[in-house]
């Protein structure tokens, strides 16, 4: 699956560039073979205070360069990605002090992920959501109970 990831990368590479953030992307394995596969190993290659980092999505391996099935990625990472993003965050948090590398005080992430409010909520970090529907998508949401109230929404029969 590709979740928008695009805005959440710009967003990473604004904060880093103007706020002298460290910044940690994460992406599912998939997802982050698919971006090696696409632009090359140097995609991912980072800096010092820039770097990319992959989770598992608890589905089974796939090398395929196919979008994934949404429903099943957005069901298996809410069940199995809390576990791996703690032990992410706790392996970031371990390796700070000696390498000069703060540990994680803030987590930036898509709110369709939102497995990262637990971890944020266990391990006292505040926690930004940021939403990267497109405008299409956001007026939808917007004019989904406008619709209802005039009975076009649900659909009936065929």
């Amino acid at each position: 699956m590709r979740w928008t990831r695009e805005p959440l990368l710009k967003l990473a590479k604004l904060l880093h560039t103007h706020g002298g953030f460290h910044i940690t992307f994460v992406l599912t394995e998939f997802n982050y073979r698919r971006l090696v596969r696409s632009q090359g190993p140097e995609a991912v290659k980072g800096l010092p205070d820039f770097q990319f980092a992959a989770i598992p999505d608890g589905l089974p391996y796939s090398d395929e360069d196919a979008t994934q099935n949404v429903p099943d990625v957005a069901v298996s990472t809410m069940k199995t990605c809390l576990a791996p993003f703690l032990s992410l965050l706790g392996k970031l948090n371990d390796g700070g002090g000696s390498s000069g590398v703060p540990p994680v005080t803030c987590i930036v992430s898509d709110a369709v992920q939102s497995f990262t409010l637990d971890a944020a909520r266990e391990l006292g970090i505040p926690e930004i959501l940021f939403w990267t529907t497109s405008a299409c998508g956001f007026l939808g949401y917007l004019s989904y109970q406008l619709l209802c109230d005039r009975g076009l929404l649900p659909l009936k029969g065929n």
